[in-house]
């Protein structure tokens, strides 16, 4: 009877282990998902390309490239042939020349041999580019007071109107301190410390001053430019984690810095794109929605379940973002090399392929290509992967990413119903770019006030660069000009209205 008895029990016994089994499998998976993750975070390629992806080995090749060119000028040295370098890049034509002309040592008139009359032939031209470190100068503002011999009025100019009230410095160098700081990435005890090499004492306290006064200056116009940017009907959003100083409790708190981006040139329109940037001191939902006040249309953002708010109303709709979806396979198939995470890679891969075709065309022309060509493409992607995701232990990574895509599927084929939305939510993650750069060099936020000073210049140089302009020479001219400029009419200072020529480096506009 007890023999029986354990030979019931015996099935269930193995059911039971089969179940401890394939749960301690999608453990395994799921911590080797999350180790590979972290490892390529600390160690690895933070971009999610395959193939293609050059950025990551800049620094190797700048190594590789000094450490040949010496080699090479070793071997030179030995042979006694060092030889001029071919297939050199002639030199801009931009940049400034300054000639210097060495005649022979005898004179240019006299023969060196018989003492006769020498003429010109031809020159020889060599170049070498060289570089001048930026100067500082002092501008004396002189005002000479006149008096009258017969009634004793005095006369005098009135004084010009200073960037900051009774401050030291000019347009150009508190645009250019602000540039260094939000767009170069330099915190403000670097700078002080190359000033200092110039033989200019700026202590960083004084810097932080004018860092303050800049934002004070220049924040009516970042309200122009929010009121801009929400007078749209699609926006990109995005949001990334900025540590800011909390002195109470002695160490960094994390505040968020929210984008916000309008630009639909993709979809071929002529508006100028433009950027807007929002501090928050947490990731509540409130945050976005009051950011987004008065907004209407389609709003292009990751899963956030803070905008779920947003979009209930019924006056902003979401539409998904695939890079997102891509992401959640790509990190699979880097950790476990999965069949599955790959066949997705190269359906998705499609999608981009229809995108990079009609870049550029109009809505209506977009929408049309979409529906012929995405639109199937789609439809046999939703049933393969519901077929995967049965097939899946529901708790592995693989599990997650093709839930991802299954329970938001309306919002990410939304694309394909309006030609104006696009693929994924990559403008966003470009403007936000510049902060995750800035955040690896000063490390934190003096504040919350810091944090909302950060956002504002951030806006304005993130708008320059969108619409080709040097943000310096950008900032240099508004700064100049802004604190006489009418306040009903500061929209003339925004990038795309003021008369400078767009920056040689066409990149900024990219």
């Amino acid at each position: 009877m007890n023999t029986n008895a354990a030979q019931n029990e015996l099935p269930e016994e193995i059911d039971a282990l089969k179940s401890i089994v394939i749960e301690q499998r999608a453990r395994i998976e799921a911590l080797t998902l999350f180790i590979a993750k972290l490892r390529r975070m600390q160690f690895g390629r933070s971009s999610e390309r395959i193939t293609q992806e050059i950025e990551q080995l800049e620094l190797a090749l700048d190594e590789l490239q000094t450490e040949t060119a010496i080699s090479d000028r070793a071997a030179a040295r030995e042979t006694k042939e060092e030889k001029a370098p071919r297939g050199r890049k002639p030199l801009p034509d931009h940049l400034p020349r300054e000639q210097i002309v060495h005649s022979p040592g005898t004179g240019e008139c006299n023969c060196p041999d018989c003492g006769g009359q020498m003429k010109h032939l031809s020159d020889d031209v060599s170049e070498m580019l060289d570089y001048v470190p930026g100067r500082f100068r002092v501008i004396r503002h002189v005002r000479p007071k006149f008096a009258c011999s017969r009634c004793d009025h005095i006369a005098q100019a009135s004084a010009p109107s200073r960037p900051i009230a009774r401050g030291l410095p000019g347009a150009g160098l508190l645009a250019h301190v602000l540039v260094s700081k939000y767009a170069d990435h330099l915190p403000l005890y670097r700078q002080s410390e190359i000033y200092a090499r110039e033989g200019v004492d700026l202590e960083r306290s004084t810097l932080a001053d004018w860092v303050a006064g800049g934002f004070a200056l220049l924040d009516p116009l970042v309200d122009v430019l929010r009121r801009y940017v929400l007078a749209t009907g699609k926006l990109h959003a995005d949001d990334t984690p900025v540590p800011v100083l909390d002195p109470g409790r002695g160490k960094t708190k994390t505040g968020r810095l929210w984008t916000y981006v309008r630009d639909d040139r993709p979809a071929g329109s002529i508006d100028a794109p433009a950027v807007l940037f929002r501090y928050a001191p947490d990731r509540a939902g409130e945050r976005p929605k009051q950011h987004l006040k008065g907004f209407a249309g389609i709003l292009q953002a990751d899963a956030y379940s803070g905008f779920n708010s947003i979009y209930a109303g019924g006056k902003v709709k979401e539409a998904a973002c695939w890079a997102h979806a891509r992401r959640g396979f790509y990190d699979v198939h880097q950790a476990t090399q999965s069949p599955i995470a790959a066949e997705a890679l190269a359906r998705i891969r499609k999608l981009y392929d229809i995108e990079a075709d009609i870049r550029g065309k109009p809505p209506d022309e977009r929408k049309a290509q979409r529906e012929l060509r995405a639109v199937p493409i789609l439809n046999e992607l939703r049933q393969w992967l519901h077929e995967m995701l049965a097939r899946t232990s529901k708790k592995s990574g693989l599990a997650i990413a093709l839930s991802y895509v299954l329970t938001r599927w309306g919002a990410f084929t939304r694309y394909c119903e309006d030609g104006r939305i696009e693929i994924d939510n990559n403008a966003a993650e470009r403007a936000l770019r510049t902060v995750a750069l800035g955040r690896k060099n000063y490390l934190f936020c003096g504040s919350d006030a810091g944090g909302e000073r950060a956002a504002a210049i951030y806006s304005l140089v993130g708008t320059a660069k969108l619409n080709g302009l040097d943000p310096e020479a950008y900032l240099r001219y508004v700064i100049e000009r802004i604190a006489e400029h009418p306040i009903n009419r500061l929209e003339e200072l925004l990038p795309w209205c003021v008369p400078l020529e767009p920056a040689l480096d066409s990149r900024l506009a990219a």
